[in-house]
C-alpha cells in the first residue's frame, strides 16, 4: 500500500530498527504482555487480600460505568436524531402541501447541507480521528496497535455530534459503528490512571493502570456499542469476541455479558419513558427494535432456493461494494489531501446535495398507488409510518417516499413490516436498491462520522423484499411473508461486506425478536461469506489496511515459512549491560527511537550472556528516582528526540559516570527464540502471545547473544518487502490489483 494512502495520525513513539525506519504513519505498539520484574513482583507481595479485592470490585465497577453511559448516550443520540429529522420531514412536508415546491426542496437541502457541513467543520478542525465508523481503529488497538488518539475526550464529543449531524440529514449511514467508536472511547476513559485514582480509590501504585486492562475494558466498550445501536446484548458480546477483539479470555466474556446487560436495560427504560410522550418526536421512530416477533413462519425445502440464490447475490454484490468502496475512499482520500480544506467541506456539501436531490426528487418518478382497503393509516401524516402521502391525491400514497423521503432506520422498519403484501412494485424496489447502493458508496468517504451496518441492511433487505414479492406472486401467502425475505436479504448483505457469521446472525434475530428464522439466516450468512471470501477482505480488514495500520492477522502469510526470525531483522540491536553508566543510557535514549533494550551480563569469563529485556518507560523510573536522591548537582542533556524521555529528564541533575543498576526493572524471563526459527512460527507465537518485542538469540556462541528485536512492524508485509524485494513478486502483498 503507497504511504499516501494512510490516513493523517498524531506522529507516535516508534518500535523500529532505527529512528526514521519506519513509513509514515506507523503507530507505536501497545504493552499487553505483563512484565515480570522484581518490582512488580514486590508490589503483588504487598498486596493484601482486601487489596486484591478491591481491584476485581474496581474492575466491575468500571464495566458498569461503561455500560450505563454507553445507552445514556445512545439514548440522547436517538432523541437527537429524531426530533431533528421529524423537524425536517415535518416542514418540509407543509410546505409541500401548501404547494410551495421550490421552498420545501431549499428547506430540506439546505437543512441537510448544514447539518453535514457543521459534522464536517468538527472532524476537520477538533479530531479527524472522529471521521467513519470508528471501528478499524477500535479493532486496531485491541490487535495491539496504540492509536489511543482516536479514543480521546474530544474524538468522542465530535463522534456524537457529528453522528447527530450525519443521521439528521439523511445521509446514507448507520450509527453503529460510530457507537462502537464511542463506547470504546468512554471505556478508554474511564481506563485513565486518574480516573481511577480519585474515583476508585488506588492512591499507590495503579494496579488497573496498564494496557492489559484498558484493553479488555475497550472490548467491552465494543461490545456495548453494537447491544446499543440494535438493542442486541449477546450479539455484542459475539461481535467483540468475533471481530473486535484479537485475544479473548473467559473471564472478559462476563464482563462484556455484564456491559451489555447493563446496556440493554439502560435502553429499556429510556424507551419506556419516551413512549409517555417525554422525548418529542422520538418514541415512534428510530432504530431500536423491528419487531416481527409475531410472525408466523412456514418454510420448507422450497425456501432454500431463493435463499441460497440471495446468498450468492449479498456475497457477489457485497464483496463489489467493498472493492468499490476501497477505491472511492482512496481517490477521495488522495484528492482531499492534495485539495486541502477546501475540497473536505465541499465534498461533504455535494454528497448532501446529491442525497437530498435523491431523496426528494426521486419519489415524484413513482406514480401513486391507492391505498388498501380497511387501512385508516393510509396515508401517513405523521412523522413515520409505511404508506406517505407526498404528492398524492387523498386516499393514495407513493410507495418510494415511504423508503427514500424518509431516515434510514424508518426505511428498514417499512421493508420488515409485516402483513404489507404487495405494498411496493418492482420498479420502485428497483430503483431504491440502486440509489441506496450508489449513495451508500458515496458517503463513506467525507469527513463526517458514518456507519456501515445500516446502509447494508437497507441495501440488502430491499432485494430480498423484492425477492419475496416474486415467491408471493408464484407460490401464494401462505409460505414466507415479504418482510421474512427482506430480513434474509439484509442478513446476505451483511455477510458479503461484513463477513462475519455468528454474531451477525444473534444480532439480526435480536433485531427482528424472530427465532423461528435461526435457520434460514444462518443458512444466507454461510453462503454469503463463502461468496465474498473468494474476492476480496470484509469490509473492515479492508480499512485496516487502507489505513495503514500494522494489524497482525491471526495466520501468517504462507511465504513467512520461507524465512526465519533473523531475516527479519535489519540492523543490529542496542543493547544495555545490567549496570550501565548513566552517560551511556542517557545517549542510548537520545539517540534512538527503541522501547525496550536487551540487557547483558558479563561472565567472569569476560563472554556476554543474555540477562533479559528493559522498558524504556521503566528506566525512566529508575532515573527519575536516581536524580530525585542525587546529593550533587550535574546538569544533564535534555532528551529530545523522545517526547516521554523529555518530560521525564529534562531539568534532572544525574552524575553521569555513575553506574546504575538496571536489575530491578528488568525482565529475567522475557519471551526469545533462536534465529533459526522459521518466521511463520515466530509470527504465530508473537501474535498468540500478544507482545510487544521478541528477543532474538544467536546460535553462535561467539560474538553477541542477541541478533536483534522483532517488533509487529518487522512483521508486516511491505516492511518484510522493502528487506526482502524477491518476496515483491508474490500476489500476496496486494492489498488492492
Amino acid at each position: 500500500m503507497e504511504d499516501g494512502a494512510r490516513i493523517d495520525l498524531a506522529e507516535p513513539l516508534l518500535d523500529g530498527n532505527k529512528p526514521g525506519d519506519l513509513p509514515p504513519g506507523a503507530l507505536d505498539s501497545l504493552n499487553y504482555e505483563i512484565v515480570e520484574n522484581d518490582l512488580y513482583r514486590q508490589d503483588w507481595r504487598l498486596t493484601s487480600r482486601f487489596g486484591i479485592l478491591h481491584y476485581t470490585i474496581c474492575k466491575w465497577i468500571l464495566v458498569f460505568l461503561v455500560g450505563f453511559w454507553t445507552g445514556v448516550v445512545s439514548l440522547l443520540i436517538n432523541v437527537a436524531v429524531e426530533n431533528i429529522a421529524g423537524t425536517r420531514f415535518l416542514a418540509t412536508v407543509d410546505l409541500m402541501a401548501s404547494n410551495r415546491i421550490a421552498m420545501a426542496f431549499a428547506v430540506y437541502a439546505g437543512s441537510n447541507i448544514v447539518l453535514v457541513l457543521l459534522s464536517a467543520l468538527l472532524c476537520i478542525y477538533v479530531a479527524p480521528e472522529a471521521a467513519g465508523s470508528g471501528v478499524p481503529e477500535v479493532e486496531a488497538y485491541l490487535n495491539g496497535v496504540d492509536c489511543s488518539s482516536a479514543l480521546r475526550f474530544n474524538t468522542f464529543f465530535v463522534k456524537v455530534v457529528g453522528i447527530v449531524g450525519a443521521l439528521s440529514s439523511g445521509l446514507m449511514c448507520g450509527k453503529a459503528g460510530p457507537l462502537v467508536h464511542m463506547a470504546a472511547c468512554i471505556a478508554f476513559f474511564f481506563g485513565q490512571p486518574g480516573f481511577t485514582h480519585r474515583l476508585l480509590g488506588f492512591t499507590k501504585l495503579d494496579l488497573l493502570d496498564n494496557d492489559k486492562n484498558r484493553q479488555d475494558l475497550v472490548a467491552c466498550g465494543a461490545a456495548a456499542g453494537l447491544a446499543a445501536a440494535f438493542r442486541a446484548p449477546i450479539g455484542g458480546v459475539l461481535f467483540a469476541l468475533e471481530e473486535a477483539a484479537s485475544w479473548w479470555r473467559s473471564a472478559l466474556l462476563w464482563r462484556t455479558f455484564f456491559t451489555t446487560a447493563v446496556v440493554s436495560y439502560v435502553l429499556r427504560i429510556g424507551i419506556h419513558w419516551c413512549r409517555h410522550g417525554h422525548c418529542g418526536s422520538y418514541g415512534k421512530g428510530g432504530l431500536i427494535l423491528f419487531d416481527v416477533g409475531d410472525a408466523g413462519v412456514n418454510y420448507g425445502l422450497l425456501e432454500l432456493v431463493p435463499v441460497a440464490i440471495l446468498g450468492v447475490i449479498g456475497g457477489t454484490l457485497g464483496s463489489l461494494y467493498n472493492h468499490l468502496h476501497a477505491h472511492f475512499f482512496l481517490f477521495n482520500t488522495k484528492w482531499q489531501s492534495r485539495k486541502g480544506v477546501f475540497a473536505k467541506l465541499f465534498h461533504a456539501a455535494l454528497v448532501a446535495f446529491i442525497t437530498s436531490i435523491c431523496s426528494f426528487g426521486l419519489p415524484w418518478l413513482a406514480p401513486c398507488r391507492q391505498c388498501p382497503p380497511n387501512n385508516e393509516e393510509c396515508p401517513t401524516h405523521g412523522r413515520v409510518g409505511n404508506y406517505k402521502a407526498f404528492n398524492c391525491p387523498p386516499g393514495h400514497y407513493n410507495d418510494l417516499a415511504g423508503l427514500i423521503f424518509n431516515t434510514t432506520e424508518d426505511a428498514i422498519r417499512n421493508l420488515f413490516s409485516l402483513g404489507t403484501p404487495f405494498e411496493y412494485n418492482y420498479i420502485t424496489l428497483l430503483i431504491f436498491t440502486a440509489s441506496s447502493y450508489m449513495l451508500a458508496l458515496m458517503t463513506y468517504g467525507i469527513l463526517v462520522p458514518s456507519g456501515l451496518f445500516v446502509p447494508a441492511i437497507l441495501c440488502g433487505a430491499t432485494y430480498g423484499r423484492l425477492a419475496g414479492m416474486v415467491m408471493v406472486s408464484i407460490f401464494g401467502h401462505d409460505r414466507l411473508d415479504e418482510s421474512m425475505y427482506a430480513i434474509i436479504g439484509a442478513a446476505s448483505f451483511l455477510g458479503g461486506s461484513m463477513r462475519m457469521t455468528v454474531s451477525l446472525c444473534v444480532v439480526i434475530l435480536e433485531l427482528t425478536n424472530n427465532l423461528s428464522m435461526l435457520p434460514l439466516v444462518m443458512f444466507v450468512l454461510l453462503i454469503s461469506k463463502v461468496v465474498g471470501d473468494c474476492f476480496n477482505y470484509g469490509i473492515f480488514k479492508l480499512h485496516i489496511d487502507i489505513k495503514g495500520f500494522d494489524f497482525l492477522k491471526e495466520a501468517p502469510p504462507p511465504f513467512m515459512s520461507q524465512l526465519t526470525a533473523r531475516d527479519a531483522i535489519l540492523t543490529p540491536p542496542v543493547t544495555l549491560y545490567r549496570e550501565e553508566k548513566i552517560g551511556r543510557i542517557l545517549d542510548v535514549l537520545s539517540g534512538c527511537s527503541y522501547n525496550a533494550f536487551p540487557v547483558l551480563d558479563r561472565e567472569p569469563d569476560g563472554k556476554d550472556r543474555f540477562f533479559g529485556m528493559v522498558l524504556r518507560a521503566h528506566i525512566h523510573v529508575l532515573l527519575e528516582m536516581r536524580s530525585a536522591n542525587s546529593p550533587k548537582k550535574i546538569a544533564v542533556k535534555t532528551v529530545r528526540k523522545h517526547p516521554a524521555a523529555q518530560r521525564s529528564l529534562s531539568g534532572n541533575c544525574l552524575e553521569v559516570e555513575s553506574l546504575l543498576d538496571l536489575t530491578p526493572v528488568v525482565n529475567q524471563s522475557p519471551y526469545t527464540v533462536l534465529e533459526t526459527l522459521s518466521l511463520a512460527k515466530t509470527y504465530s507465537l508473537f501474535r498468540q502471545l500478544a507482545l510487544r518485542h521478541l528477543c532474538v538469540l544467536s546460535k553462535n556462541k561467539e560474538g553477541s547473544p542477541v541478533v536483534g528485536v522483532l517488533t509487529r512492524h518487522d512483521f508486516m508485509q511491505s516492511s518484510l518487502w522493502k528487506k526482502h524485494p524477491q518476496l515483491g513478486r508474490l500476489s500476496s502483498f496486494r492489498i488492492l490489483e
